[in-house]
């Protein structure tokens, strides 16, 4: 076995600097491009689902050019999974979400596996916070009554200087989110409406 070691280290040695460099570039650039794969198909593939946002505590308001988002189904009562033990601190959770009279999608349960949904139904998948959610019971390893849930969505980049306009729009209620979600519950961020008018749109690269 240290023969099999000395031997492997022996050939590392013998590669040249430059051709392990370019080897970390290309994985590099396969990374990225599974990523942004990954995203142009939840863009191109996921049902549209709009939901409404939240004011944000005014000390967490823009960092850099992005906007923090908060949503009416970022804090959610846990319903049956309350008391229930929870594997890990920030487990994946599924919340299954329905469309309201004025077509915003709101949540209806919350699940720790996957459930079958429904049209219009949508199942969005998210992760409890380190802050909240699974800190409850005799072991402090079971869901609370109420679960802060992250979802990916929570920030947005915006060109500069446009922020505090959605800032404004987000602490009055007039900012909502249109997200793409896939059957698997990944979203991410499609458009943003202000007043109801798509005033900043995802491309899918």
């Amino acid at each position: 076995m240290i023969e099999l070691v000395a031997s492997a280290t022996k050939l590392w040695q013998r590669i040249p600097k430059a051709v392990l460099f370019g080897v970390a570039i290309l994985v590099q650039c396969v990374l990225l491009v599974l990523m942004v794969a990954d995203r142009m198909q939840i863009l191109r593939e996921g049902r549209e689902v709009t939901l409404q946002t939240q004011p944000v505590d005014p000390r967490d308001l823009l960092r850099g050019d992005y906007v923090v988002l908060r949503y009416d189904i970022s804090q959610l009562p846990a319903g049956a999974l309350a008391g229930q033990p929870a594997a890990v601190r920030s487990p994946i959770v599924f919340v299954k979400l329905a469309p309201n009279a004025n077509g915003l999608y709101e949540a209806v349960s919350v699940h720790a596996e996957a459930v079958p949904v429904m049209a219009p139904e949508v199942l969005i998948r998210g992760r409890l916070a380190n802050y909240g959610g699974t800190s409850c019971g005799t072991d402090r390893r079971a869901f609370c009554d109420k679960l802060a849930i992250q979802y990916g969505l929570e920030s947005y980049f915006v060109p500069e200087g446009e922020g505090k306009k959605l800032e404004q729009a987000r602490n009055q209620q007039k900012l909502r989110v249109v997200a793409a979600v896939l059957p698997s519950g990944r979203a991410a961020i499609k458009r943003l409406l202000l007043d109801g008018q798509p005033v900043y749109e995802e491309p899918w690269y």
